[in-house]
Formats: structure tokens, sequence, C-alpha cells
């Protein structure tokens, strides 16, 4: 009886079954978390670079967010940047950066971002990039008079930025200009031949005078007192030829604390043995057109598919989803109401500018 009495007790007991965790709905590319995410990744690759120019967001072509604990997930960004005409040494804030038009030969950049939000703070763990020109024929076949880049090293390149320097400290005044990198050069061969650089320079301890007694002795400013600037200049070959030169100083800048100033934005110093005379180290220009942002950001664990924390499962699952959006995008016969506009995927996210 007892027994029969506590069988009937146990059954009416409520029966509790295991809730499955319920996941949150993945980020959109253009949601607002995500572009607060791009944002500081943008900033981080900008701060983090050493040679070239500043670049802006294009396209943020995806996110995923991996849950670590609560308040704290690790997120990978993979982002579509373009190069702006701001040098990284610049102090103009890239929302005052122009990004350099199609027609100008644009730099496209390619990165990933492995980043951490923890208790709502978000922070780069790592981030890796590659940058590249577009394609002569894509400018040619929009604008076939357009000046296209040049590799950096290029003879008349190197002339070019040769003369302007020195026609510059020539006329000036102020303190004698040396050369810390040639960031980018164009040449145009019709209708006239005309070579355009831009340089980056940091103003030395001497008068530009007294550099012309004996300029071995000038040296860059220390570090309390260094002062970065940016040239761009204009060669026509001619005949007659013409050269016209133009420098901006930007004054002394606090530097960052958490980046050492040797390997600051820009920064290129003469080694014994070292070819100077693009103010680089000859591998790092010899045949290119552009600073590839590779030599700044190459830290594999970036990408999603190189990391611990993005379990094999999740990136099978990836692959099998992006496959079923791509066939129902090409196989959906359902009939739809008159008007209807499906809503966008949630990503690759809008482009800023234009598409390379």
């Amino acid at each position: 009886m007892k027994a029969l009495v506590a069988l009937i007790l146990l059954v009416q007991l409520p029966i509790h079954k295991a809730v499955p965790a319920v996941l949150p709905a993945p980020l959109g590319c253009d949601d607002p978390e995500s572009e607060a995410a791009a944002e500081v990744a943008v900033s981080y690759i900008n701060g983090h670079s050493h040679h070239g120019y500043k670049f802006a967001l294009n396209r943020i072509e995806n996110i995923r967010v991996v849950p670590q604990g609560l308040n704290n997930d690790i997120i990978f960004l993979e982002l579509d940047l373009l190069e702006t005409t701001c040098h990284i040494l610049s102090p103009t804030p890239l929302v005052n950066c122009t990004v350099r038009s199609f027609t100008e030969h644009a730099v496209e950049g390619d990165c990933d971002v492995k980043m951490q939000k923890l208790d709502g703070k978000l922070s780069v763990l790592a981030s890796k990039c590659h940058s590249h020109a577009d394609s002569s024929e894509d400018v040619l076949r929009v604008c076939p008079d357009c000046p296209l880049l040049a590799s950096l090293n290029n003879t008349e390149v190197l002339t070019t930025v040769t003369a302007a320097l020195s026609d510059h400290n020539s006329k000036t005044a102020d303190a004698y200009l040396r050369l810390l990198e040639i960031g980018r050069a164009n040449i145009q061969y019709y209708p006239v031949h005309s070579v355009f650089v831009e340089f980056a320079v940091a103003a030395t301890n001497c008068s530009a005078e007294a550099a012309k007694d004996n300029v071995e002795t000038c040296q860059l400013l220390p570090d309390d007192q260094s002062n970065f600037g940016f040239c761009t200049a204009t060669m026509v070959k001619g005949p007659p030829q013409d050269l016209k030169v133009d420098c901006q100083l930007y004054g002394h800048q606090v530097p960052t604390p958490d980046i050492p100033f040797l390997s600051r934005p820009g920064v290129t110093y003469f080694q014994p043995g070292q070819d100077t005379s693009a103010g680089l180290v000859p591998s790092v220009v010899q045949g290119f057109t552009n600073h590839n942002l590779r030599f700044s950001h190459n830290n594999p664990v970036a990408s999603e598919s190189s990391s611990s924390e993005f379990p094999t499962s999740l990136l099978s699952a990836k692959s099998v989803a992006k496959r079923a959006v791509a066939e129902v995008a090409q196989h959906d016969k359902v009939p739809r109401p008159v008007g209807f506009v499906p809503p966008p995927p949630p990503c690759p996210g809008k482009i800023r500018h234009f598409k390379i």
C-alpha cells in the first residue's frame, strides 16, 4: 500500500525537461553593433601601420560572434577598406580624410580582425591584412588618360622625389627636411609626360641654410621634438621641364603610449648597408606600387579559421549556411505579392564608397 501511494505521488510530480540554450541571433553586417566594432578595428589598423596611408571602411564583409561567457564575446570581422589621401603620420582625423577616387588608381585593403568584447568594451586581439591596387585595365577602361600607379623604386619616381626635396630645401628658411618614405607615385605619358609623387618627410636639427655646409651632420629631431610632414610634387618632363613642390609639416605630436617609438608609423631609420634612396628597406618597395598592409598586420590568428576559439563544427555550419542561402536565392520560385521587396541578407554589408 505504501509503495502504491509513493508511486502515485511520484507520478504527480512536475516533470522538468532540459531547455536548450537559445543562441543570440547572428549580427548583420550593417547592425550598429557591427559598425561600432568595425570602427574600433579600423582605428587599430591605422594606428598600428608603419608605412603608407590611412584606410577607411568600405564594407563589412562578415562578422561572427563566439560567446565565451557572461559579458565576454570573441568577434571575428572581415573588412574591405579603401586608401585615403591622409598619410599615417598625418594628425587629420580619419573622418576628415578623403578616400581616393577610382580614377586615382585606388588601393583596397582586405583585413581579418579578431576582437574581444568584455563587459561592453571592445579591444583588438589580432589583425591580418593585405592591400593591393586596382588593376590598370580597370582604371584605363573608365579613364584612358588617367595616370597609373608606378613602382615606388621606379627611376623616374626616385629622380622626381630627389629633385623635389632638393628644390624645397634650397628655397626654405626653415628646417632642413629628410625623406622618410615615398608614399605613392603616378606616371602619365599622354597628353604630357608627367610624374606625380607623394612622400613623407621629417625635420632635422639643421636649418636648410646650415645644411648647405655640412648636410651629413643633420639628424632627425629627437623623440620629444619630432616634426613630421608630407610633400607632393609634379614633374612635367617637357620640354620645357617644370617642377612644382608643396611641403607641409604637421608639428610635434605627442606619441601614442602603446606604440613604441621605433615602430611608429612611417619612421624609417638608416642602417649601414641599406639603400635609403626611397626612404625604405629595398625589399619592402622593390617592384611594388603601394605599401602593403601585410607588412604591419600579419597575425594568422586574426582569421576565424585559424582560431582556437572557433569550433570546427561552427565553421562547417557556416559553410553549409552560405550554400543554403545561395541555393535559396537561385531556386526560390515561390510567388511573391506585387511590390514585394525581399529583406537584404545580413552579410555582406553595404558599400560605402565604390567596389573594386
